[in-house]
């Protein structure tokens, strides 16, 4: 069972899958290669870039597994929910995986663990290391509520947690051999997933190892608002054929 309405003058399903909630978004004119973008959270929040992927005829997908930090059973979910949506709507094998905040623990990790089914990555104001968000081990606010909860997932303790290496920021080397091109969008002066301590860092090793990486940086925004007004960078990025 499936509820229709509208998103942004487009055809919205939701329904659900294995216990999720899930969303999928109808392009009025699907793409021939049938590509798809792949929200990991916060559907519909700053939503700038999605809403111009649609309009080029890229379908829009979420899948709810929320709370979860990107941990290994949730980017096993993740692909029960890309083979299912693949099958179900015909779509392309490689979607476009936005990882917004905590969302990019989502996005990173999957496509470490699923390489052969991401196009590309846009990540936003990205978490790349627990330990600054939501654990506030360095210079930013941290969320002590989510950090208990973060710690429980991943069966971390406060001592084990500064030693942890699964972070998207310690996988930066091994993401970039995988030849999968990100485009990075943040605030430069975010104080709750702090520039320096995420994407900047991220950055910085992702493209010694050879990584494809195009960096926006507001320079005087915090954590929000996310994306940009005008989205045509991001899109430009994502849709150029590499």
């Amino acid at each position: 069972m499936s509820t229709v309405s509208e998103w942004r003058g487009f055809r919205r399903e939701d329904f659900e899958f294995e216990g999720h909630k899930c969303i999928f978004v109808h392009p009025h004119q699907p793409r021939a290669d049938r590509g798809w973008v792949w929200r990991a959270e916060f559907f519909d929040a700053f939503a700038q870039v999605d809403e111009a992927m649609a309009k080029d005829g890229y379908a829009i997908a979420y899948v709810g597994l929320s709370d979860r930090y990107g941990c290994p059973s949730a980017v096993e979910d993740m692909e029960s929910f890309r083979k299912m949506l693949c099958e179900k709507y015909d779509l392309c094998d490689k979607p476009f995986i936005f990882g917004f905040s905590r969302g990019a623990l989502y996005a990173v990790n999957y496509a470490l663990t699923y390489p052969e089914h991401v196009g590309k990555l846009y990540l936003d104001a990205p978490v790349m290391d627990i330990r600054s968000w939501p654990g506030g081990l360095g210079i930013g606010v941290g969320a002590p509520a989510c950090w208990e909860e973060c710690k429980e997932i991943y069966g971390l303790t406060d001592e084990t947690a500064r030693t942890f290496d699964k972070n998207p920021l310690d996988r930066a080397e091994e993401l970039a051999k995988l030849n999968i091109p990100v485009i990075l969008v943040a605030g430069g002066d975010d104080k709750t997933v702090p520039l320096c301590e995420n994407g900047e860092l991220f950055a910085v090793r992702f493209r010694k190892a050879g990584g494809k990486l195009r960096m926006i940086v507001k320079p005087d925004c915090d954590h929000h608002p996310h994306s940009l007004e005008d989205p045509a960078p991001v899109v430009e990025f994502l849709e150029r054929k590499d």
